[in-house]
């Protein structure tokens, strides 16, 4: 039973296929169950897949999709049914939990004793470098935990425990690595339709800048396609069921659920937005949760560039999934204590749905675009002025990139990278925690290129690359929001969601002056013009959520009365 399937639930609150943009209550009703007609054409779909043997990704697609309608409408169907026959189990399991946990933590802790005997000692001692050090990143978080007596343990065995059932699933079986090495080269072959729009645009040669006119480019199409993915109701669906498993075994809220599997998709400031009308009434653990999860994770539609670099597709989807139990486990451990919608996108139609997605990915481009001009010239800048200050003392390779080595040297060596490359993952580390990811896998990919290469691995006594076991690990380290000039643009998201709503009269104040032609320099006007201006989330043009559920009308009137000097009225959308 998917114990999320209640009314007052935010996995129920996100919007299901062509659904009109409202705020009635038929707007947070469950997905509808599929009908049977859609059964039978999904069959039908099937029996034509296994006819064209060559269509092995459509085969792939068709036949879990097959499951998942049959398992949605079972569960539909039958759900009281199967409850009654399960019930005396329960009951069972119940009454003897007490002793059971016991004995089912007890096999688990044994289990892993064995592994680490029988299967990960012989790999070598590199394996149990990063199992001690996940032990130690465990009990430091105890240790710096806010309510150490509080902690629910749970959550965090639970959130590890699942990462490791991935882990083991994808990268020691054969099947699941297959599996996974065959989703990113699909992924990868998805992506370079991306050149046929470019080269119309900036012409054959735009790979000789290929940064901008190849790799972020790839951000406005597959943000294009998730946006037609949220229209047809797919990436809701995705969510919901993502959110579901992380509820059942890790345990944690089904705020903190959601916005976990939400993180997976999108970023650290639109995952919030899937449980907008919650954040007002979440706890302090849940708001950690929220945070932590949106920095450990990486959003999907970002990762086209990454792959483009050259860096593994495999690894980058199997860190992308695998860091969203385990933060919500370091999130509890940290911080523990005793309703949702989707980002609204008024679109009409799927092409519709497709542009807006393509201009909404304008904003992201851009900002990774400025912020790579910015930080690569302030680190220039930093390496100079480190460098004169270093000559001084006859040391001028004093850099920013060999502060961070030996700061960051004694982490890298506990996650497991060989000796001789824990400074130059350190290195990695330090850009990505004090400028952006992008330009640390961008230093990531040159190394794999090196070696790759094939040249010598010493140059000068400079080492030029690592081992593939290192860049595998720096893959994972690097997989994630977490740097400094994020927090605070979450912290602002958050703080306007969890904002008090704006009291009721308002409507009436702002409908009644804005209809009548009323002067609208009164103090009731100016100050529910300002209460809506400061609760309104923007995450780009054309995706302005108002606050306190005023129309976009009374928005769009309040800001040309103000004119503030944080919204830009041009990015307020038309009423519907």
């Amino acid at each position: 039973q998917e114990t999320l399937l209640s009314s007052q639930n935010p996995l129920l609150i996100i919007r299901g296929a062509h659904s009109p943009v409202t705020s009635s209550p038929a707007f947070n009703a469950p997905l509808t169950e599929p009908p049977l007609v859609e059964l039978i054409g999904a069959v039908a779909g099937l029996q034509l897949v296994l006819m064209a043997p060559i269509s092995l990704p459509l085969f792939v697609i068709t036949v879990a999709a097959i499951f998942f309608v049959v398992w949605d409408h079972c569960m539909a169907k039958y759900e009281h049914r199967i409850k009654e026959l399960l019930s005396p189990g329960r009951t069972l399991l119940d009454s003897h939990w007490f002793w059971l946990k016991w004995v089912i933590w007890s096999s688990l802790i044994l289990g892993v004793v064995f592994w680490l005997i029988f299967d990960t000692a012989k790999l070598g001692q590199q394996q149990l470098v990063s199992f001690g050090g996940l032990i130690m990143f465990v009990i430091l978080m105890f240790l710096f935990s806010k309510h150490p007596t509080k902690v629910r343990w749970r959550p965090v065995f639970g959130g590890i425990g699942l990462q490791f059932l991935l882990g083991l699933i994808i990268l020691r079986t054969g099947p699941g690595f297959r599996a996974f090495q065959w989703l990113g080269k699909q992924i990868h072959t998805f992506l370079e339709h991306t050149g046929a729009g470019v080269s119309f645009v900036f012409g054959e040669n735009y790979t000789d800048h290929s940064l901008a006119f190849k790799y972020l480019p790839m951000l406005v199409f597959f943000t294009a396609v998730t946006y037609m993915l949220y229209y047809l109701g797919l990436m809701q669906w995705i969510i919901r069921k993502i959110g579901w498993l992380m509820l059942v075994t890790v345990g944690s809220s089904p705020v903190e659920s959601v916005v976990a599997a939400g993180s997976i998709f999108v970023g650290y400031t639109e995952s919030p937005l899937l449980v907008r009308q919650c954040i007002r009434h979440a706890t302090k653990s849940e708001l950690h949760a929220i945070m932590t999860t949106g920095f450990a994770t990486m959003a999907g539609n970002i990762l086209g560039p990454y792959i483009s670099f050259g860096i593994s597709p495999t690894h980058l989807l199997t860190a992308l999934i695998m860091s969203a139990p385990t933060s919500l486990a370091l999130a509890k451990l940290f911080c523990s204590d005793y309703p949702t919608s989707t980002p609204v996108i008024d679109s009409r139609n799927l092409l519709e749905a497709a542009s807006q997605g393509a201009f909404t990915s304008i904003f992201l481009v851009t900002n990774i675009a400025v912020n790579m001009i910015a930080f690569l010239a302030l680190v220039s800048f930093v390496n100079a002025a480190l460098s004169w200050f270093g000559n001084m003392f006859d040391y001028p390779q004093l850099s920013f990139e060999m502060i961070c080595s030996y700061i960051f040297m004694p982490v890298s060596f506990m996650m497991g990278v060989d000796w001789q490359d824990c400074f130059m993952v350190a290195k990695l580390i330090g850009y990505k925690t004090f400028f952006t990811e992008f330009i640390a896998y961008e230093h990531l990919s040159k190394l794999v290129y090196l070696r790759k290469e094939a040249g010598p691995k010493f140059v000068d006594g400079v080492q030029q690359y690592m081992s593939v076991r290192s860049e595998t690990i720096a893959t994972y380290a690097l997989c994630g929001f977490g740097r400094a000039n994020a927090l605070g643009l979450a912290i602002k998201t958050l703080s306007i969601l969890s904002s008090t709503p704006v009291d009721i009269n308002c409507h009436h104040i702002l409908e009644n002056a804005f209809a009548s032609g009323l002067p609208q320099n009164t103090t009731d006007v100016v100050s529910c013009c300002q209460s809506l201006l400061n609760s309104t989330v923007v995450t780009g043009p054309g995706e302005v959520i108002p606050g306190g559920n005023h129309s976009l009308d009374s928005l769009k009137t309040c800001c040309e009365l103000l004119k503030p000097s944080t919204l830009n009225c041009t990015w307020i959308p038309d009423q519907l």
